[in-house]
C-alpha cells in the first residue's frame, strides 16, 4: 500500500508525540501537532482534521502498512504507546523489503565511478548492514555485467563535472598505438557508456574532427578555467542514435544495411533489437530479413560477426565483402594444421 508525503508526515509526527512520555496526548493535542508539522515542512496552513487523525491512528495499529501499532487510551482520553520502546521507524522490513533492498544495493555498487557514489558509500553500507542483519545472508537475484579492473573509472567524475559545468579541460592521452602519451585541449560534452566501457564525447581545440576519446585511455585531466567553452556544432544527445558503439565521423551518413538470420535465431533478434531503426522486410522457412539504419563501422562488423554463420549481411556490397573476407581470414587459421607437442 502507498503512502503519500502528508500522511507519512502525520504518521511522524504521531509516533515522535507518543514516544514522547513526558505528556500525556489527547486526540486534539495529536490534531494541533499534525498541523504544526505540516505548516513548519510543506507551508500548509488549513490543519488537520479530527477525523484524519482518527483515521491515521487505525491504520497505525493495523497490518496495512505492517506498522501493528500498540496504541493505547489511557483514561479514556489519552493516547500513548503500550511499548514504550516502539517506534514506527524500528519495525522489522519484511522479506520483499529485504529482497527489493539487497536488488537496490547492488544496483548501486556497479556506479563506483561516480561522485554520486562516493557521497553514498556510507548509506550503501548501511542499508546493506540492514539487509545482511535482518537476513543472515546477502544473496543477490540481479548478476549485472561489471568489471572490476575497468580502468579510467576514476576520471568520470571530472569529466562529468566539465560536462556539466562547460568547463575546458586538458587532458592527457595515451591511444593504443601511441608509444608516448600526449596533451590536448577539449571541449567535453557527453559521456558515454558502451560494452562496460566509457568514452566522452568532446571536440579536440587542435582536432576539431577527433571526437570520441576513450575513458581508459585518459592518463590525466587538467581543468582551464582561463580557456573559453566552444558549444558543440551539432546536437550531441542524438550523436549516437545512428550507430552502434562509439565509432563515427562528423555527419557520417547512414546505409541502409540488410542481413538473414536462420529460423532458428531470428526470435533473438527480434526480441533484442541490434538498433532502434530495426525492420522486419521478410520472413520464411529459411529465415527473416532484417534491416538497419546505421553509419558503418567497426562495432557494427563485431555485432554480426558474432552471430557467426546464422546471420547473412545481404547488403550494402561494401560491408558484405568485409565480413566475407573477415570470416575467410578466421577460417584459415582454424585450416591451419596444427602444431603438435
Amino acid at each position: 500500500m502507498p503512502i503519500n508525503k502528508m500522511a507519512l508526515l502525520r504518521y511522524k509526527t504521531i509516533d515522535a508525540c507518543l514516544q514522547n512520555r513526558f505528556r500525556k496526548w489527547t486526540l486534539e493535542d495529536l490534531v494541533e501537532a499534525c498541523s504544526d508539522a505540516l505548516y513548519e515542512f510543506e507551508g500548509i496552513t488549513k490543519g488537520v482534521s479530527l477525523r484524519t487523525v482518527q483515521l491515521d491512528l487505525q491504520t497505525m495499529r493495523s497490518e496495512k502498512l505492517g506498522y501493528n501499532a500498540p496504541i493505547i487510551v489511557t483514561d479514556k482520553k489519552f493516547y500513548t504507546y503500550e511499548d514504550k520502546n516502539y517506534s514506527i521507524t524500528n519495525i522489522p522490513l519484511s522479506q520483499h523489503d529485504l529482497g527489493t533492498l539487497n536488488e537496490v544495493v547492488n544496483v548501486l555498487k556497479q556506479f563506483k565511478g561516480f561522485g554520486y557514489f562516493t557521497e553514498m558509500q556510507e548509506m550503501i553500507a548501511k542499508l546493506e548492514n540492514k539487509v545482511i542483519s535482518q537476513k543472515n545472508k546477502g544473496v543477490s537475484y540481479l548478476d549485472l555485467e561489471k568489471n572490476e579492473l575497468l580502468i579510467g573509472l576514476n576520471h568520470i567524475d571530472p569529466l562529468l563535472k566539465a560536462v556539466q559545468k562547460k568547463m575546458v579541460v586538458e587532458i592527457t592521452y595515451q591511444s593504443f598505438k601511441a608509444r608516448q602519451p600526449s596533451q590536448f585541449i577539449v571541449y567535453p560534452y557527453l559521456l558515454k557508456e558502451f560494452r562496460n566501457r566509457w568514452f566522452v564525447l568532446c571536440m579536440r581545440k587542435d582536432k576539431p574532427d577527433e571526437l570520441i576519446l576513450a575513458l581508459d585511455r585518459v592518463k590525466e585531466i587538467r581543468e582551464l578555467p582561463q580557456e573559453r567553452f566552444k558549444d558543440a556544432p551539432f546536437h550531441v544527445h542524438r550523436y549516437f542514435e545512428n550507430v552502434i558503439g562509439v565509432t563515427k565521423r562528423l555527419n557520417q551518413p547512414t546505409e541502409t544495411v540488410k542481413f538473414r538470420v536462420e529460423a532458428k535465431h531470428a526470435p533473438y533478434i527480434v526480441t533484442k533489437p541490434l538498433h532502434a531503426s530495426q525492420k522486419v522486410l521478410a520472413a520464411d522457412h529459411n529465415g527473416t530479413i532484417f534491416s538497419i539504419n546505421v553509419v558503418l563501422n567497426m562495432e557494427l562488423e563485431k555485432e554480426l560477426l558474432a552471430f557467426g554463420e546464422t546471420l547473412e549481411v545481404l547488403s550494402p556490397k561494401y560491408l558484405r565483402s568485409m565480413i566475407r573476407r573477415r570470416i575467410t581470414k578466421a577460417a584459415r587459421l582454424y585450416n591451419k594444421k596444427q602444431d603438435t607437442d
